[in-house]
């Protein structure tokens, strides 16, 4: 699992080895691994690296003195190397180590920040070691207006050291000018903010670099499912498994005008392994729903047996929402899991039970919040993913699901998950309602079993307050995983994705059995 800190609890972990006298020695460690991913990122273009030219953006703090450290080590194996300081002035060992191999240095002014920018833009990397991961706010002055050019002229390669500057580190916050860049080299912890939009959309493919502090880092603000992790917690059935007990989801989505949506949602959950599928919802509805999936059941009455709910896709017209209604109000006397999507969002009671997960985009999250009177807009909340999602949680009382490119999902009780294993071609009509099918099998299949102490989510050390929000995150990764898996590199629909779940869980089983 990868586990991601916020920049307060990277420097508290730091302090003690910091006091020790051993600040020089994390800094080189670091600055080894920074130029070991540059020289790793040029050689996999088929670069040469005897020749090559880099540029280090250096702030003059900590985060600067890691990359001037790191363009030395870059000239030592043949790298024509600049140093541009940003505020004139720069950590002075490190300044003095890149001058002693002989890197020219240019400090950065408001007269020259253009004429810099159309000369860094040439070469073959960048090295952005402007702001580290105690800044808080922008860049300003010459650094914005360099920046700002930078973007513009977009560079071939760009590196950040630790973070991009002006991403906040904990919460993903974008102070713009940004430099995107293709990788950013993280020291001790992946930073939460890389792992949360809109930070991640800027950051690029994070890679971690240890450095010694790792064993004091304390719990992590932000977790991800690997592939493997994704393998290990999902439901597989024994050999005397039945449809009880893999788990029956009931589904009331859809509506005489949105009939696709029930479709959709029935479809992806029997993909995803629900024991069944039963659908509560009007008749012209239902017709399409089964000559879809003929292993759905529709309950035109009372509904038989069912252990979790989904609703909410699709929902429209009084008779559908009255259904929707009833049923909210019943999983939450039987203490029943409900997945909750779309249209039901606006029926949610004031305080929900901690099985329940909402699953709003950012307009729907903004709205929600709104019914607590916390006004916000759809783009604050894009701006800040976690801490918004992280409101809602405890709000609602239910686990919330954000969807984006960066899926975040937040517990009530302060857990956080992000995932972000799809593609931009998964931004189509109906892609929500694959997923809520996909968490709502998962639901079911969970709450026949998985979330107890001897269970898989305890095996990865997740505590039992947070495995709800867990079994969103798990289903987040795997409609991901089918996005991407169905799209190679093209257009995509919604029912491609569904079509694509069965294929992600047997890869994921092979990982398993492996």
């Amino acid at each position: 699992m990868i586990s991601a800190f916020t920049g307060t609890q990277i420097r508290a972990a730091e302090q003690p080895l910091l006091d020790a006298g051993e600040g020089a020695v994390l800094m080189q460690r670091a600055a080894y691994g920074l130029a070991n991913a540059v020289v790793r990122e040029l050689r996999s273009e088929g670069r040469r690296l005897y020749g090559s030219s880099v540029t280090v953006l250096a702030g003059k703090g900590n985060n600067g003195g890691d990359g001037l450290f790191a363009a030395a080590m870059l000239a030592r194996r043949g790298m024509r190397t600049t140093a541009v300081l940003t505020t004139g002035s720069a950590h002075p060992d490190a300044l003095k180590a890149f001058r002693d191999v002989g890197g020219r240095v240019h400090v950065l002014d408001r007269d020259n920040a253009e004429e810099l920018a159309v000369l860094i833009a040439g070469d073959d990397a960048v090295i952005d070691a402007i702001l580290g991961t105690g800044a808080r706010g922008g860049l300003g002055g010459p650094a914005a207006e360099l920046i700002a050019a930078l973007e513009e002229l977009r560079p071939s390669l760009v590196v950040a050291c630790d973070t991009p500057s002006g991403v906040d580190a904990d919460t993903g916050e974008v102070h713009w000018p940004v430099l995107a860049a293709r990788l950013t080299v993280a020291f001790g912890g992946i930073k939460a903010g890389l792992m949360a939009d809109p930070g991640e959309g800027r950051a690029g493919r994070a890679i971690l670099v240890p450095i010694g502090i790792e064993e004091h880092l304390p719990a992590p603000a932000l977790r991800r499912f690997s592939a493997l992790d994704l393998a290990a917690v999902l439901p597989e059935p024994g050999r005397r498994a039945q449809k009880y007990t893999r788990g029956v989801l009931g589904i009331v989505a859809g509506s005489e005008r949105y009939t696709g949506a029930a479709a959709l949602c029935v479809g992806a959950a029997s993909a995803a392994g629900a024991g069944m599928v039963r659908y509560l919802g009007p008749e012209v509805v239902a017709r399409q729903v089964l000559a879809r999936t003929p292993e759905a059941i529709w309950e035109p009455a009372e509904p038989g047996r069912v252990q979790a709910w989904l609703l909410g896709p699709g929902l429209d017209g009084a008779e559908q929402l009255q259904r929707a209604r009833d049923v909210l109000a019943a999983a939450a006397s039987a203490g029943q899991p409900a997945v909750v999507d779309a249209g039901a969002l606006e029926l949610l009671p004031e305080r929900c039970p901690p099985n329940w997960i909402l699953t709003p985009h950012a307009g729907e999250l903004a709205a929600l919040l709104g019914r607590g009177e916390v006004r916000v807009t759809r783009e604050d909340v894009e701006s800040r993913t976690v801490h918004f999602a992280r409101l809602a949680a405890e709000h609602t009382g239910a686990v919330v699901l954000l969807k984006g490119a960066t899926t975040v999902v937040a517990s009530p009780y302060g857990a956080v998950f992000s995932q972000s294993d799809g593609c931009p071609w998964m931004s189509t009509a109906g892609s929500g309602d694959v997923l809520g099918g996909i968490v709502g099998a998962l639901a079911a299949a969970y709450a026949e079993s998985g979330l107890d102490d001897d269970g898989p989510f305890a095996a990865l050390g997740i505590a039992p307050d947070e495995r709800w929000a867990a079994v969103a995150a798990v289903g987040a990764g795997i409609h991901g995983m089918a996005g991407s898996a169905a799209s190679a590199g093209g257009p995509l629909t919604a029912s491609d994705i569904a079509r694509a779940v069965p294929d992600v869980f047997r890869f994921l089983g092979e990982h398993r059995a492996g």
